[in-house]
Parts: C-alpha cells; structure tokens; sequence
C-alpha cells in the first residue's frame, strides 16, 4: 500500500522486492545444499552464497525512505510515525512471534515474551528454528525506527555532517566491541552496533539525492553500472575472505556492513535516480513484489522447510542446475502466492488504519526554524 507521506514511487517498490528476492536464493541454497544438490563455487555468484546481504539492502532503503520523507515532510509527528510503524509491522510479526511460541512450547518460560522487543538477541523464540528464523530483523528494524525521527530533526538542522559523526562513533563502537566479543561475526550481524550504520548511510544517500537530484539523474546509467559492479565484488570479497558462518572470526566484519551499505546505497541512489521506465508488466508484477515483500521476507524460510522436509530434492530432468532452477520456480511461485494471501489477510486491513505524520500537523519534533 502507497504511503500517505510521500509521492508513491515504483522506484522504492522494486528494490524492496529486489531485497527479498536475494534473501530467498541464499536460503534456497542453503535448502537444496541440505538435501544434497550441487552448491555454487564460484565466487562471482556471491550475491546468492552470500544472499544475506539482501538485509543489508532492507536496512538502508529504509533509511533512505524515511529520511526521503523527512525532508519532503520537513516536520515528523512522533507519536503518528510510531503508530503507523506499528501497523505496519505489528500485526505480521505478532502472528510470526506466537507462531514460534506454539512451536517451542515444551521449553516456553514466561519472560520469552519480553524476546518481542529483541528477536536479534540470545535465545529469541524465532530464532529456534528456521519456520520463523527471519524474524530477527523486525525488533532491530523498530528500533531503528523509535529514533529515526530525533534524527531526522538533527540531520535537518546541522547537515550531512551530523550523521557522518554518528558513522564515526559507530565504527569506534565495532572496534571497541570486536576486542571483548569472542563471537563477534555474529554481534556484527544482527545488533545494533552492526547494522546501525546501515541505516544511516541510507539516510545520507537521500540527502544526496536531495541536493543533486538533476546531476545524478544525468549520470543515473554509469551509476547503476557501477554499483551493481561493487555490490556483485563486495558480495564476492566477503564469499572469499570471511564467508558468513566460517570460523574463526574476521576483522572484515568491522567494516562489512558499512561496506555493503554504501554499495547499496548506491544503487539505491543510482535506481531511483534512472528515468526510463521499465516495460508495463514488468514494472507492475515486481511493484506487486515490494507491496507484499513484507509477507515474503518473514514467510518464505518456512515454506522453503516445510518443501525440503516433505518434497525433498526432485530431479525431472537429471541436470542438476535445470533441475535446481525448476525447484526455484516453483518455491518462489508458491511463496510469491502465500505472501500475497498473507498480505491481502494480515497487512492490508491494518496499513488502512495509518495517517499522516508530517508537517500539516503541530509536531514536537520541528526543527527549530519551523
């Protein structure tokens, strides 16, 4: 569903959709190279091996959303913006939470319930178990959200620069954390101190389009070229020096998620910046996958166990990659038709409940010149 605060753009749509879809190969593979499928060697196809960087891509879009919002809003209601955040998200990921409560009953302690605020964090009920294993962004993701709007407001008033200072500290927090966390790879993942600054360098990337919005449209082709280039070689330098999941740990996970992040960034810059519009139904179908990329994202892990526990490997053809491409087909059809149901059932009586946030209303936190 559009938002009530900004000008729809496509744009935004597509590379959610595009976000999802790399989050849904790299746990394909993991899948098929369970049940004993050929894996993917070269290094060059990283984006998939390494497809969690698609939430990397998710962290900054939305960044880059939000911002792009406060600076057309000029003012934010807090209260409204948290209330719309919680329709939003609320409802889906609720349902996903006691989904993984029902599963993990025989081990359920009251004080899981408080793991709703920190699915990122120890023992998590989602984290149990891959049917609800994605949900570990959601409660990282409102966080993020409860102080975007003092963000905002300051970025506003000072600059660029005021959001550059909070890079500095972040990294100054990875190096100090990576001296005392013998589990660092993991902190560096899906905390705080990994992922924040994902969101800032999105919040950066609108206030470049803001202030350079004609030139970059002009450069918009080179741009996209460009940075499909360093996401496609930074996804491939990770698979080769410090894979996700391999031990011991690696110092390139200081600096990974800033890495990713400026790499989408962007790409996110370069995409929405780029004028030509992609052909009617090709633009309408993967608009339809951002609007339901939500639903897509926390439900495709399960769909894609429950095929591998009870489907398994299936070789119509006997070639091994045709066979794994007519496996993709399939998962990602039937997960594309259970993310539109959920979405249609769950999401969209409750994104009718939103209203506006901006600056027609009285708000706390206008900047100062307002």
């Amino acid at each position: 569903m559009q938002s009530l605060n900004l000008q729809y753009n496509p744009r935004i749509d597509q590379l959610r959709w595009l976000a999802a879809t790399i989050v849904f190969l790299f746990h394909f593979q993991l899948e098929y190279r369970g049940l004993g499928g050929p894996g993917i060697q070269t290094q060059w196809a990283a984006l998939i091996t390494e497809g969690h960087t698609g939430v990397g891509l998710f962290f900054t879009l939305s960044g880059f959303l939000f911002m792009q919002i406060a600076l057309h809003q000029k003012a934010i209601v807090y209260r409204d913006f948290l209330r719309n955040r919680v329709l939003r998200i609320l409802p889906l990921f609720l349902t996903i939470f006691l989904v993984a409560t029902s599963i993990g009953r025989d081990t359920f302690q009251p004080q899981d319930l408080l793991y709703v605020f920190a699915t990122n964090l120890g023992h998590a009920p989602t984290s149990g178990t891959p049917v609800t294993g994605a949900a570990w962004t959601i409660s990282l993701e409102f966080l993020f959200y409860m102080v975007f709007p003092f963000l905002a407001r300051f970025a506003m008033e000072r600059g660029p620069r005021y959001l550059v200072n909070l890079l500095v500290l972040m990294v100054f927090f990875k190096l100090a954390a990576y001296t005392v966390n013998e589990n660092s790879t993991l902190m560096l993942f899906c905390t705080f101190v990994g992922r924040f600054d994902q969101f800032l360098v999105g919040m950066l990337a609108a206030m470049l389009i803001q202030a350079h919005r004609t030139r970059l449209q002009a450069l918009a082709p080179l741009l996209l070229l460009l940075a499909g280039a360093l996401v496609v070689c930074d996804t491939a330098a990770m698979h080769r020096i410090a894979p996700f999941g391999a031990t011991p740990r690696h110092q390139l996970w200081i600096w990974w998620s800033l890495v990713e992040s400026s790499g989408w960034a962007l790409f996110i810059v370069a995409w929405v910046s780029f004028l030509p519009r992609l052909p009617g139904l090709v633009d309408r179908v993967l608009c339809h996958g951002g609007k339901i990329s939500f639903s897509f994202y926390l439900l495709h892990m399960g769909l894609l166990h429950l095929l591998a526990q009870r489907v398994g490997l299936v070789r119509p053809t006997g070639n091994g990659w045709l066979d794994a491409a007519i496996m993709i087909a399939v998962a990602y059809a039937l997960t594309w038709g259970l993310a539109t149901l959920s979405y249609n059932t769950i999401e969209e009586p409750f994104l009718r409940m939103r209203r506006r946030y901006g600056a027609e209303k009285t708000a706390r936190l206008e900047p100062v010149s307002q």
